[in-house]
């Protein structure tokens, strides 16, 4: 009981620290819905390098990535490899939408979009618009889960999976409601130097407590369950499966919202581009929690996990002989992970609901750049509320829920790329191609089955680039101009 106490009085200790300067970093920013969303437009090298950190590596780094080790085996190394093609996709896309977005006074991705391919009534925004909202609320449920199962399992069940919900929850919505970008800006500064730190410390003593090392861990693997390190893994994962997941993860990085939209805060291309420099850097924290992850293959082989997300917390919680100091400030970093996406996941979608969305209401039509911000602080905490609800449906595999999330986003790849480099790209075509791409993604989801075990969003993409693509040479004429070259510079 007294360390059960002592976990929680420090995890509850680091939220307040987390608050406080989240809420500090309101000072001195003007209110406008620019800063608000955006940050002025001057987020410099080291903030906007933890930023764009925090959105890929999340609860999903610290349960669902040793999660997929433990069950899977080698297959969970689509997550580096996606990793490093993703920042390559970053440095070839990047620049142009944040010279575009500085140049138009752009805020999201919807109105990037809409703006190469203008539609009456901007349906076409109000599309993506409801489209992003969709995609990103799982992706943003699963931190919140991911926060709910970290303090019920690190404190005992001193702290329930409701209530660590509700407290990481209401933590992130108070800071984003009041500081936007830069709230979010310095909190995962902080957040992810904490997380760095503490996921290669249990990775690498988990590894020595219970093996002698890693060396010695893997020798282990391979007397005693040598199918985890090879393809298609324990599960029976394939070559198809594998290489599309990668695929897929890769090309839908750039398509999602809260990292397209951070393309515009930029200081300036150049700062961008040294981001995306240092990038990889961050993707080494992964790999001492994939170390965990097949630690638990030997030390779990005869006691089964109701879910292989239960894996790190299983091993560094209740089987290592770490104090509980440590495993206190071991949960912190983990919740880092957690906060630390959830409030971009916030920002982001509170952002695009009001200017995506809520502007097709006859109500706010028109609406004054106050009044906007007003109701996107309003929209962070409908939205932070709407995925705490759903996190309580206790949903299944993260892995599983963030793979489903980025099959969709990545159906707005092709109309982007046209937008940018295709002189033919059409409205109609990208239009068609969206919608069919998003249904038969949807289909091959919920179905189970996919032709060439690819995944869902892959077979999505194929037929939404050739609908794409077809119909665009059908109806478009050849021109002088790409879409977006075609918006030409700011009046």
């Amino acid at each position: 009981m007294t360390d059960s106490l002592l976990i929680t009085g420090i995890t509850l200790g680091y939220l307040l620290v987390v608050l406080a300067v989240g809420l500090r970093a309101r000072r001195g920013q003007g209110s406008s819905l620019e800063g608000y969303v955006a940050g002025g437009r001057h987020i410099g090298l080291l903030v906007l390098f933890f930023i764009l950190g925090a959105e890929i590596f999340s609860a999903f780094a610290f349960l669902g990535a040793p999660g997929w080790a433990y069950s899977k085996g080698a297959p969970a190394l689509y997550i580096i490899a996606y990793l490093a093609l993703a920042v390559i996709v970053w440095w070839l896309i990047a620049p142009y939408i944040s010279r575009l977005g500085r140049r138009h006074g752009f805020l999201t991705q919807a109105e990037f979009l809409t703006a190469c391919y203008p539609t009456r009534g901007n349906l076409l925004g109000l599309f993506i618009g409801i489209v992003s909202v969709l995609a990103m609320i799982p992706y943003l449920t699963i931190q919140i889960a991911g926060a709910g199962m970290l303090f019920e399992a690190a404190t005992s069940g001193t702290i329930p999976f409701w209530l660590g919900s509700l407290l990481a929850c209401g933590v992130v919505a108070a800071y984003v409601y009041a500081s936007g970008l830069q709230g979010i800006g310095w909190t995962n500064l902080l957040q992810g130097v904490m997380m760095v730190v503490v996921a290669w410390f249990l990775g690498l003593a988990t590894a020595d407590q219970f093996f002698g090392g890693v060396g010695e861990m893997f020798r282990e693997i391979q007397r005693e369950a040598p199918e985890y390190l090879t393809m298609p893994g324990a599960s029976g994962m394939g070559w198809g499966a594998f290489s599309t997941a990668i695929l897929v993860s890769a090309l839908g990085c750039v398509m999602w919202p809260h990292i397209f939209m951070k393309f515009y805060s930029a200081r300036s291309e150049r700062t961008l581009k040294r981001v995306f420099v240092l990038y990889p850097l961050y993707s080494y924290l992964l790999i001492p929690l994939l170390i965990i992850g097949f630690a638990g293959v030997v030390l779990l082989k005869d006691r089964p996990l109701d879910s292989p997300d239960q894996v790190l917390l299983t091993l560094v919680v209740e089987m290592a002989d770490f104090p509980a100091w440590l495993i206190g400030l071991a949960l912190s970093g983990a919740l880092a992970a957690a906060m630390s996406t959830a409030a971009n996941l916030a920002h982001t979608s509170a952002t695009i609901l009001i200017r995506d969305v809520g502007q097709h209401l006859p109500s706010l039509r028109g609406m004054d750049d106050g009044k906007a911000l007003r109701l996107t602080r309003y929209g962070v905490v409908v939205v932070s509320l709407a995925a705490y609800l759903l996190a309580l449906v206790n949903p299944g595999s993260l892995v599983a829920l963030l793979l489903g999330a980025y099959g969709i986003v990545v159906q707005l790849l092709p109309m982007l790329l046209g937008a940018l480099f295709w002189r033919r790209a059409s409205r109609i075509g990208a239009f068609a191609g969206l919608a069919i791409g998003a249904v038969l993604t949807l289909y091959f989801q919920f179905s189970g089955s996919t032709p060439f075990d690819w995944h869902a969003g892959f077979c999505g993409l194929v037929v939404n680039a050739l609908v794409f693509v077809g119909v665009s040479l059908s109806v478009s004429p050849v021109t002088q101009h790409t879409p977006a070259e075609a918006l030409g510079p700011q009046p």
